[in-house]
């Protein structure tokens, strides 16, 4: 006898629960509106150190990470930001960045004039010092023009320095840089640097320059409790070696911080706006109006050359102008 088809019911069913068991997740974060501000002073593995300010002088220093909400935006020396957690400060602490400023400025660089991605080195500075040996190592003027074009760039004030001027005359490298308009300050070890420290006083400013040209020596000289280590240049290829591993954020005695960055070899430009480079020479931005559209402002179809023939700009700087853009085009020792 062939058995009966059993016969199912709602009580032979079992109903599971559609979806996650999980809340789902939220795209609305906290705001921590009580986060505490501070400024980010040095960038090291992943730690960053952050300084707050307690009122009436007092500062601390304190450890954080990057907190997961901030996505892959990055984090620099400079940066302002908010802090939540463990501020206290002591060993082992750990705060977390949950909130970081727009920023006023930007020093930015690609790994070279191929590569799209930029790179912010320092963030909020007021002033970028280009640091350059009029000697040991020989000088790379178009190492210094790409730093200026990254100072006009980002909205900082550039400054030049020219050490080691007690190893030859400094006068030819000053002059290059007359058209310009850039303050030029000549320097030497065994002279006080009353010049500089003026230049620096409640700014923050960034130095930057080859390796071997003496940038931490300027530092341990501006700041004496700095202790950053001093390489010296090879004797067979003329460069420096890197002291300096990572940038860092000093106060200066009578006010003001400078951030020492490790030495470059190289600073692409490939993120660099045009517009911007021109707006940091006003006599000749208005002369642009007439350059057909796409215009590399060089010859023979730029309109400067018409504007300045008119004796409205001097020749010298768009002599200089164009200088800063051929150094977009090619490498630094071009």
């Amino acid at each position: 006898m062939t058995p009966a088809r059993y016969s199912y019911d709602e009580d032979d069913v079992t109903v599971r629960a559609s979806g996650r068991k999980s809340r789902p997740r939220t795209k609305t974060r906290p705001e921590h509106a009580a986060a505490t501000p501070a400024r980010v002073v040095a960038v090291d593995r992943g730690r960053l150190t952050c300084r707050l300010d307690a009122g009436a002088g007092v500062s601390t220093q304190v450890t954080a990470v990057r907190a997961r909400e901030l996505g892959r935006g990055g984090v620099v020396v400079g940066d302002r930001v908010g802090l939540v957690g463990d501020l206290s400060g002591a060993a082992g602490s750990l705060a977390r960045v949950v909130r970081v400023e727009p920023r006023t400025t930007t020093l930015r660089r690609s790994a070279d004039d191929a590569d799209p991605v930029e790179r912010v080195l320092v963030a909020n500075a007021d002033q970028l010092v280009v640091v350059t040996a009029v000697a040991d190592p020989a000088p790379r003027p178009r190492l210094v023009d790409r730093c200026l074009v990254a100072a006009y760039d980002g909205g900082l004030h550039p400054l030049l320095v020219v050490t080691k001027t007690d190893l030859a005359d400094p006068a030819g490298l000053v002059t290059a840089y007359a058209g310009l308009d850039v303050p030029v300050l000549a320097v030497r070890r065994d002279r006080p640097l009353r010049d500089l420290r003026d230049a620096l006083a409640d700014r923050s400013s960034v130095l930057v320059g080859a390796s071997g040209v003496g940038k931490s020596t300027l530092v341990n000289a501006l700041v004496p409790d700095a202790e950053r280590a001093v390489g010296r240049v090879n004797p067979v290829t003329g460069r420096g070696r890197h002291t300096s591993s990572s940038a860092v954020a000093l106060d200066l005695p009578g006010g003001g911080a400078v951030i020492d960055t490790p030495g470059v070899r190289s600073f692409g430009l490939a993120h660099v706006n045009l517009g911007r480079v021109l707006h940091a020479f006003p006599d000749l931005e208005a002369g642009v109006a007439g350059c057909p559209r796409g215009c590399d402002h060089l010859p023979p179809h730029c309109a400067l050359d018409a504007w300045v023939a008119a004796g409205r700009a001097d020749p010298a700087r768009l002599d200089s102008f164009r200088r800063l853009l051929a150094s977009r085009e090619g490498g630094e020792d071009a």
